[in-house]
């Protein structure tokens, strides 16, 4: 990732944001330590991964998932439904 001194953010503050928005973050340091890190706002925060159908494809869900162990649930409950 680019890293750039603050001089040079102040002096190319454009070409950088511009960078940022398309996807190419870049950290503004002071004097070597990094203080800050720019990103776009459309960007996911770091460790924000999307966990919503990561195995998508990967497994098939049985047209009675619903009903597995129905018998043997009936009969721990009585089973007079």
């Amino acid at each position: 990732m680019l890293t750039v001194n603050i001089h040079e953010a102040k002096t190319h503050l454009s070409r950088l944001i511009e960078k940022a928005a398309k996807g190419e973050p870049f950290i503004i340091a002071k004097a070597g330590k990094p203080l800050v890190k720019v990103i776009a706002l459309d960007a996911p925060m770091p460790g924000a991964t999307k966990r919503t159908g990561f195995m998508a494809g990967q497994f098939t869900v049985p047209d009675d998932f619903d009903r597995i162990g129905e018998e043997d649930i009936e009969a721990m409950f009585g089973g007079d439904g």
